[in-house]
């Protein structure tokens, strides 16, 4: 590689210039991600003419519980069968009538690929400026629409569904007891396909539970089944985004016959040995390649030997902005970006592309990629019911506890990151970096899963909040999800909105960072300035009324807190504060070593500020404590890597949406609260 491409890899201020197109993905502060890719499908609910739309809670909110009532006596399905495969694809949502990623619709996800393809318009997804600093436009071809016998039949159940029940393609789609009555339909006839005697008993239908899924191996099958079973056992209850109450009772006994699997005549192939995942999942290996191509480059990751070479601190939860389908075709492109793992969206199955011990180009902070492991989530940001599915939720859950107990990773929001969490390296890539999962992620539901709920720690002199909204009821408005400047359809969100005074009149708070012009946040759903979310910790700054103030991006912050529907917790904690006499502290999105740690032959890595400030008399939570470290990896023989350690000691803190990084020398440690 010609010095000059080393040297722009590595650029302080983010700008890669050199002719390789790797050293412009794995700039510093460029924001390459595999969180752009191509939809399959939009989400919009706005594209299907046939499907009502309910802004608001229905005037029956019973009606959804009675329609499986209904469905599981007329089709002879044990009503928590009916309950617990439903739970497990939709959480009984009925998702405004809007597919998921794989042209699944209702709260029993028949799918309809076909026709989820001819209503849906077509995105582009802009310039690779996103991914990194090339300015080339993406090529995005228009997605073709297979006739519907060319579709697999896992693809086109909806169709199955009416010719069972005799009801019109559009209300199996629209209406959500319709759509329940086919689900139903499809267990029954599956019970009776498999040679399997009708029953009442739960515990007798394993392996037509399996078969819904439509998975095509046994293994992925029967994580479906067990997680449905689980859900079974331990029952369930919720009130779904349109104000329906749903209550599946908890049935401990129910010891399913697995036996049944073998009646699916599903192969089941060994995994594969380089896979790295805990057995309740199931995963497969589709490697990412590591290749030389071009002049000098080569793709679409780093080899290392994590952790010995370097800690793993991280796990970055992204989505993919597109169906499962293209993004494995996209990790597999040398030319492309790289991540650990990809998760689908219907069952929860996983695939595995890079080993542990290796660095992915994943989450636009070369400092953060060196240290994490990037999971991305079949799925659309602006499109949750597209759709962050129960199945996927447990099976990341899965995942991210095995990973996280073999790396000793805390289970926290200064851990556990988003992609939006993650912060720009430079004052120049702050602007670029994403803004995945977004808003709709249910990050309380994510932790409770993963056995880490996020509750009350402390009294309210405590010093620090948790961010913890009642997810279906907080509903903050959104912009742009389809157009610029026009509201999202309401939906749960999992983030707060912050103003500058305690007063939903009042101004957003800034973000220089991505505002430098000095303009207010916007309600934009990408727009991340003015954003609090559920997990992540900030140190109490006041409280008037029904609002509490918090330390954020160097000012006072302002979110709804009403005692009777509170938005957050109480908790202590240690916090940062300036040292004593000093003024101002500068911030960090990257923790690199000081200049004097580098070897010959390693360019020093600049310490750029941020454009933000920690002042005097401000506290932010303490995340880790880390001493500076930069990996040096432009080459594509391993033996050329090296990793630089500095004497200097950084503090992660939450500063704002995204962690920051502070030098220990500059600040005060010390406990939260009175």
């Amino acid at each position: 590689m010609p010095g000059s491409a080393q040297d722009s890899a590595h650029d302080p201020n983010g700008n890669a210039s050199g002719p390789s197109r790797r050293a412009t993905l794995r700039t510093a502060g460029a924001a390459a991600s595999a969180a752009l890719l191509l939809p399959l499908v939009s989400a919009s609910p706005a594209a299907h003419a046939d499907q009502p739309r309910a802004d608001g809670p229905p005037a029956d909110d019973g009606a959804l519980q009675r329609a499986f009532a209904a469905a599981a006596a007329e089709y002879g399905v044990p009503l928590s069968v009916l309950l617990g495969v439903s739970y497990l694809q939709s959480r009984w949502d009925g998702h405004r009538g809007a597919p998921s990623v794989t042209g699944g619709y209702g709260p029993m996800h028949l799918t309809d690929a076909h026709t989820a393809l001819l209503t849906a318009p077509h995105h582009s997804q802009g310039t690779e400026d996103a991914r990194g600093d090339l300015a080339r436009p993406l090529k995005v071809p228009e997605p073709s629409v297979p006739e519907p016998r060319q579709l697999p039949a896992r693809l086109r159940t909806l169709s199955r569904a009416a010719e069972l029940t005799g009801l019109p393609a559009a209300a199996l789609r629209g209406d959500e007891g319709a759509n329940v009555r086919g689900g139903a339909a499809l267990l029954a006839a599956a019970q009776k396909q498999l040679g399997l005697p009708p029953s009442e008993d739960p515990a007798d239908w394993y392996a037509a539970v399996a078969a819904y899924s439509g998975a095509d191996d046994a293994t992925a099958a029967a994580v479906f089944a067990d997680d449905v079973y689980e859900v079974i056992r331990g029952g369930a209850a919720r009130t779904t985004g349109d104000g329906q109450r749903v209550r599946l009772d908890a049935a401990p006994g129910v010891t399913p016959d697995t036996r049944q699997l073998r009646t699916l005549g599903l192969p089941s192939p060994a995994r594969d040995p380089r896979v790295e995942a805990p057995e309740n999942v199931s995963c497969e290996w589709i490697p990412a390649p590591y290749e030389r191509f071009g002049d000098g480059d080569y793709g679409n990751h780093d080899l290392a030997s994590r952790p010995a070479s370097q800690s793993i601190d991280y796990i970055v939860i992204h989505d993919t902005e597109g169906s499962w389908d293209t993004t494995i075709k996209l990790v597999q492109d040398p030319t492309y970006v790289s991540w650990q793992y990809t998760l689908r969206s219907s069952d929860g199955h996983i695939a595995q592309h890079v080993p542990l011990k290796d660095v992915a180009w994943h989450a636009g902070n070369w400092y953060v990629n060196a240290k994490s492991i990037g999971l991305e989530h079949e799925g659309f940001l602006t499109a949750p019911d597209a759709w962050y599915t129960e199945a996927m939720y447990r099976s990341s859950a899965r995942l991210v506890r095995y990973l996280a107990k073999r790396f000793d990773i805390p289970l926290d929001r200064q851990h556990i990151l988003g992609h939006d969490n993650v912060p720009g390296t430079t004052t120049a890539g702050i602007k670029g970096m994403h803004t995945d999962p977004g808003p709709y992620w249910d990050w309380a539901h994510y932790f409770t899963l993963l056995g880490a709920p996020f509750r009350r720690t402390a009294g309210a002199s405590g010093g620090l909040v948790t961010i913890r909204p009642d997810y279906r009821a907080n509903r903050p408005v959104y912009t742009g999800c389809e157009t610029a400047g026009q509201a999202c359809a309401p939906h749960g969100s999992a983030a707060v909105r912050l103003h500058t005074a305690p007063s939903a009149d009042a101004p957003l708070v800034k973000d220089i960072g991505l505002r430098p012009d000095g303009s207010d946040s916007t309600t934009g759903v990408n727009d991340t300035g003015a954003r609090a979310t559920t997990g992540q910790q900030f140190a109490v700054a006041g409280r008037r009324g029904d609002w509490t103030a918090i330390w954020y991006l160097g000012g006072r912050a302002w979110f709804r807190n009403p005692k009777r529907r509170p938005t957050a917790v109480s908790a202590k904690g240690l916090v940062v504060t300036p040292k004593d006499g000093v003024a101002e502290v500068p911030v960090y999105g990257r923790a690199y070593p000081e200049k004097e740690a580098y070897p010959q032959g390693v360019p020093v890595q600049a310490v750029s500020p941020l454009p933000y400030k920690l002042l005097a008399g401000q506290s932010y939570p303490l995340g880790l404590r880390t001493r500076g470290e930069y990996l040096w990896a432009t080459t594509f023989d391993q033996a050329g890597h090296q990793v630089v350690r500095g004497q200097d000691v950084y503090y992660q803190i939450q500063f704002g949406h995204r962690v920051a990084f502070v030098r220990a020398a500059d600040v005060t440690v010390r406990r939260s609260g009175k």
